[in-house]
């Protein structure tokens, strides 16, 4: 009979037990690291689109909600991950036996469904009257009504004495609004949902076909606040972008003026003048600049309706006063004047935005590319060859087919549109 050694069978017991142990410890180390390296992640500050460092009163409202929601939640998760983890280690099936039941114990029952409403009930008054005070519109100074379409923002700035508007501007891409000054948006569609999301300065609101939605928005001082569209829209919804502009209300005032002067045609002879006749031939069906006419003397007015299945399309006049195209997805301003006007200090901001886009400044390569190609640039349908779906109009701008020698015009043409 052969003898074994109590001693050696402990030590290999031990040496089969510490492995295991440190296994599962380095895994849990390194899952704790991976889980940190999350969380710190999303603590990045200047996000262009963080929604927790709010600059107007309404975002405001709603990072105070999270201040009070977050906490709990944070320890409502923290207490019910250490219970999950104590259970699963502590009854991880051994073929033992099921353990004692909980059901039919009123004061387990009971606990665990007053806990649960009592927090409930703290984070509804909170949020009630959160939503009550966002939704509040009597108060605003300023409207705006605000289009989405594929995959763009069009911004229409009916007649306001008060605010010096005296015929409607229409825009797109950047909104533009006066400090301290309470908004009213009226957000629709003309094709799809789409929802409109500045974070620093209020929450989502969707565009609905059909209806008219409304948001109020309010900045704390002169900038510019990126945005997305948070509601899938089709092959560009991620593209779908906006700014939104904040001036002094001495700045606003200057915007308006500008928007509202009258169109001039580049002098005879010029480059531009080549280029405004290609804009003509090539453009003005579904882009309108208002004041450009005919060889006759009359005026042109598009008709995106015929060509386009949203049925409008970006009026570029004084498209050189706005820092982006194509839905804001690009810059029509280099890197170098882009950092110029987003990082100016609030007291420089106004004057850097309103001396619009010089031809120093312009970001020929990708205005350029645009117009060589937009649907490289933009995924805009999944077969252009097929129109039949969409009644033989095109979801965004098709590929014009335009020479070099066009492109060089028009970009000298677009380059007085200020």
């Amino acid at each position: 009979m052969s003898h074994i050694d109590p001693v050696l069978t402990k030590e290999k017991a031990i040496d089969t037990v510490t492995p295991v142990k440190s296994s599962r410890r380095r895994i849990v180390t390194a899952l704790a690291g991976v889980s940190a390296t999350v969380f710190l992640t999303g603590c990045a500050t200047n996000a262009p689109q963080d929604t927790f460092v709010p600059k107007g009163p309404n975002a405001k409202i709603i990072d105070d909600l999270n201040m009070i929601v977050f906490p709990i939640a944070g320890v409502v998760g923290v207490i019910v991950l250490a219970l999950a983890t104590y259970i699963f280690m502590k009854f991880r099936d051994k073929g033992q036996a099921i353990p004692a039941q909980s059901h039919g114990k009123p004061y387990v029952e009971i606990t665990l469904t007053i806990v649960p409403a009592l927090i409930l009930t703290v984070v509804g008054v909170f949020t009630f009257r959160g939503i009550f005070d966002l939704a509040e519109t009597k108060d605003t100074e300023l409207i705006i009504n605000v289009t989405g379409q594929q995959w763009w923002w069009e911004y229409d700035y009916p007649v306001q004495a008060d605010q010096g508007i005296s015929q409607p501007i229409i825009s797109s891409g950047q909104l533009v609004i006066p400090v301290g000054t309470k908004v009213l948006l009226r957000e629709t569609s003309r094709d799809v949902i789409h929802s409109y999301w500045i974070p620093a300065l209020n929450g989502k609101k969707d565009a609905v076909p059909g209806r008219i939605h409304l948001l109020r928005l309010e900045a704390d001082e002169p900038g510019i606040y990126a945005g997305q569209c948070t509601e899938f829209c089709g092959l560009s919804h991620a593209n779908m972008r906006m700014e939104a502009v904040a001036l002094s209300k001495e700045d606003f005032a200057k915007w308006v003026a500008g928007q509202q002067k009258a169109y001039t045609a580049p002098a005879a002879g010029t480059l531009a003048a080549e280029g405004e006749t290609t804009f003509i031939n090539q453009c003005s069906r579904c882009h309108q600049v208002n004041g450009i006419k005919d060889a006759n003397g009359k005026p042109i007015i598009s008709a995106p309706d015929e060509n386009v299945y949203s049925g409008a399309a970006p009026n570029l006049s004084h498209l050189m006063s706005r820092n982006t195209f194509a839905g804001a997805m690009f810059d029509l301003v280099n890197e170098e004047c882009r950092a110029d006007v987003w990082n100016a200090k609030s007291e420089e901001f106004g004057a850097k935005y309103l001396a619009g886009v010089s031809e120093d400044c312009l970001n020929e390569k990708d205005l350029r590319a645009w117009l060589r190609n937009a649907p490289a640039m933009k995924p805009m349908y999944a077969d252009p060859s097929n129109l039949e779906k969409s009644n033989g109009l095109y979801r965004g701008m098709p590929n014009l087919g335009l020479t070099e020698d066009d492109i060089d015009k028009l970009v000298a043409y677009l380059l007085t549109l200020k």
